[in-house]
């Protein structure tokens, strides 16, 4: 059987088709810059990719687009073959902790969380209408980024504000990544040989979120009410002083929407120090940027401040934390500068097997500390394709 899943953003679409139950990936692609001039996509087959430029007004022909491209490169000879298909929705509410297959009701919800993320869920539904168009027979699912967070206890997903924002407004911490942190769970779960494992997973990419997970649900997390809040990201602040937003709009003349637009494409990284890519910073460091040596700084101060947090939080009792997404799957120097800080709780860097790992390299996975060190690090690829597709295929099996 093969399963389609399906990423849309406001101006693009990522897309990956799978043979089920084997779960082999067959082809994928992306289709980027939707509505402008400039638009294209990339097609990824038997280990080559191909790009190219072409006019794409909207999400329905971007569809169109992929499904062609499917049978062109002979994924599937009929479009018939697709049984099932994937949607990674941003939001699912407080009503959603697990995936559901999309009816005319999970759309009016999905419409009405575009409130919570009012930049991802109109390409979400974009691209989920131009699938039911274009695939009427198919099993349509949605994926909730935030579904995996709803085991979160009251205690810590509560903001301490007036009660009616919460009852009135749902004013409340959701958390996201919710997909990835779920994979995480289940492969170090099967890793491990437990199923009530407590673990820390950072996952740190160009957007990033830690949560602490324990009995094998997720207990706590670090993005809130929207990924704007935690960690400091690429372009995100992470969490700062809420008063600085109106300090900025008096002393700076500055409207609420360009402070918005500042603390989540102009922060970060990016703010301090001009990158927001991390290979980026860490070039700019060997060639004596003392801004980019600041950003990282604060950078790896963060991510470790939340997992000392969270390593109180679960008593002390941590199978395993573990790095995943971009950053940490690819950046030794700044796994290494993230177990210095961690010291103080017993951990200890094996550097040779740091060095060895990266998804470019042989080596992709793997325990990255001394086997003496109180809580073993891991460095696990996070697969959040395979994750939404298991997600579709049980609704299809």
């Amino acid at each position: 059987m093969k399963v389609l899943c399906v990423n849309a953003g406001s101006s693009s679409l990522k897309f990956q088709l799978y043979e089920m139950p084997a779960e082999i990936a067959i082809i994928g692609g992306y289709v980027e810059k939707i509505g402008a001039k400039d638009s294209f996509y990339t097609i990824k087959y038997e280990g080559k990719k191909t790009e190219t430029k072409r006019l794409i007004k909207n999400h329905t022909d971007a569809v169109a687009i992929m499904l062609e491209e499917l049978i062109n490169y002979g994924a599937v000879e009929s479009l018939d073959e697709i049984r099932g298909v994937g949607h990674r929705v941003v939001h699912g509410g407080e009503k959603y902790a697990d995936s559901v297959v999309i009816t005319d009701k999970v759309m009016k919800d999905i419409k009405e969380f575009t409130k919570f993320a009012p930049l991802h869920h109109p390409g979400n539904i974009a691209g989920i209408k131009a699938m039911q168009k274009a695939l009427p027979e198919a099993t349509q699912v949605a994926v909730f980024d935030t579904a995996f967070h709803q085991t979160i206890p009251k205690v810590q997903y509560m903001y301490p504000v007036p009660m009616e924002w919460y009852k009135k407004y749902g004013v409340r911490k959701y958390g996201f990544h919710g997909t990835s942190h779920k994979y995480i769970t289940e492969v170090m779960q099967k890793k491990l040989g437990k199923e009530k494992v407590n673990l820390i997973i950072c996952h740190v990419g160009s957007g990033a979120s830690i949560t602490a997970v324990k009995d094998g649900k997720s207990y706590d997390t670090t993005m809130g009410l929207t990924p704007l809040d935690g960690l400091m990201m690429g372009t995100r602040s992470g969490s700062i002083d809420p008063s600085i937003i109106k300090y900025m709009i008096d002393e700076a003349g500055m409207s609420y929407d360009k402070i918005d637009d500042a603390l989540n494409k102009k922060s970060g990284l990016l703010g301090v120090c001009g990158f927001n890519d991390n290979r980026d910073v860490e070039k700019a460091i060997s060639e004596g940027d003392e801004n980019a040596r600041l950003a990282l700084d604060m950078y790896v101060d963060r991510i470790d401040r939340y997992i000392a947090e969270y390593y109180l939080e679960l008593g002390g009792d941590v199978d395993a934390i573990v790095f995943t997404a971009g950053v940490l799957e690819n950046g030794a120097e700044t796994r290494e500068s993230i177990i210095e800080g961690l010291a103080p709780l017993g951990i200890k860097i094996n550097r040779d097997v740091n060095n060895a790992i990266a998804s470019f390299k042989e080596i992709t996975s793997g325990m990255i500390t001394a086997e003496n060190s109180a809580v073993p690090v891991y460095v696990e690829p996070t697969n959040e394709e395979v994750m939404i597709i298991r997600d579709a295929y049980k609704f299809c099996a």
